[in-house]
C-alpha cells in the first residue's frame, strides 16, 4: 500500500460506518423502541401514578426515539467505522493472502465477535427499569472490562496462531488458537461477577425481546459496515483493469 492508503481507508471506513449507523437506526427504531416504551410503562406503573418524577423531562420521549436515537447511533457508527478501518489497514497482508474485501469481512467478523458477542453473552443488554441505579457505574465498568479482556485475548489468539502456523499448518494453528481463546473467555466468564438485578414480576418475555432487538441492531451495524467497507476498500486499493486498446481494422 502507498502512504495515502491509511487515510483513504479511514475516510471510507467512516463513510461505511455512516451507512451502517443509518441501517442500525432503522432497526433500532422498528424493533427496539416499542420494547423501551413497554419497559418505561412498567416502570411508571410500579412507581405509582401519584409519584412525583421531578417534572417533565428536558427532552420528550418522541424526540429521544427519533432524532436523539438517530444521532447517537449514526455517530457511534462513524466512530466505529473509523476504528475498524484502521484495524483492517493494519491487518491487510498480515493475516494471510487475502484481498481488501476478504480482509474487511474477516476483520469485521472478528470485531463483531470480540466487542459485541462475547461481552453480550456475559452482560446482556437490559431494558429500562431493569437494574439498580446505584450500581450503574459498576455494571458499566464490568461491561467495559469484558470488552477489553475479549479484545486482548483475541489479539493474543491471533499472535498464537501465527506462532504455531509454521509447525502445525495454518488450519491446525487457527483451531488451536481459537480453542485457547474460547477456554480463556470461559475462565473470564467464571471469574467476573454476574449481575442479576431484574425486579420481581418483570416480564421475562420483554427482557428476551429487548435483548434480541439489541443483538439485531448490532448485527445490522456490523454486517452493513463489513459489506460497505469491503466494497469501498477494494475500489480504493485494487486498480481497475485497464481497457483493452481498440484493434485497428486492417485494410
Amino acid at each position: 500500500m502507498n502512504s495515502a492508503s491509511p487515510r483513504t481507508l479511514l475516510v471510507r471506513g467512516m463513510l461505511a460506518g455512516l451507512l451502517a449507523g443509518v441501517a442500525a437506526f432503522l432497526v433500532a427504531y422498528l424493533l427496539g423502541e416499542s420494547k423501551v416504551d413497554a419497559a418505561i410503562a412498567i416502570e411508571e406503573a410500579a412507581a405509582g401514578a401519584g409519584h412525583d418524577h421531578g417534572g417533565e423531562a428536558p427532552v420528550s420521549r418522541a424526540l429521544q426515539a427519533t432524532a436523539g436515537l438517530g444521532t447517537g447511533v449514526v455517530l457511534y457508527g462513524v466512530a466505529l467505522g473509523g476504528i475498524a478501518a484502521l484495524v483492517c489497514c493494519f491487518a491487510l497482508g498480515r493475516i494471510g493472502r487475502f484481498g481488501p474485501r476478504a480482509t474487511a469481512a474477516l476483520v469485521t467478523a472478528g470485531l463483531f465477535v470480540t466487542v459485541t458477542l462475547v461481552p453480550f453473552f456475559k452482560y446482556p443488554a437490559n431494558p429500562p427499569a431493569v437494574g439498580d441505579p446505584d450500581t450503574a457505574a459498576r455494571r458499566t465498568a464490568l461491561y467495559l472490562l469484558m470488552i477489553v479482556l475479549s479484545a486482548l485475548l483475541a489479539a493474543g489468539a491471533v499472535l498464537l496462531g501465527r506462532r504455531l502456523a509454521p509447525k502445525l499448518g495454518n488450519w491446525n494453528a487457527s483451531v488451536a488458537a481459537g480453542a485457547a481463546f474460547v477456554v480463556l473467555i470461559g475462565i473470564s466468564y467464571a471469574v467476573l461477577p454476574g449481575i442479576n438485578e431484574v425486579p420481581a414480576g418483570f416480564p421475562a418475555a420483554l427482557i428476551w425481546d429487548f435483548r434480541l432487538a439489541s443483538l439485531a441492531i448490532q448485527t445490522t451495524l456490523w454486517t452493513t459496515f463489513g459489506l460497505a467497507f469491503g466494497f469501498l476498500a477494494e475500489r480504493a486499493l485494487v486498480p481497475a483493469s485497464a481497457p483493452k486498446e481498440a484493434v485497428q481494422p486492417t485494410s
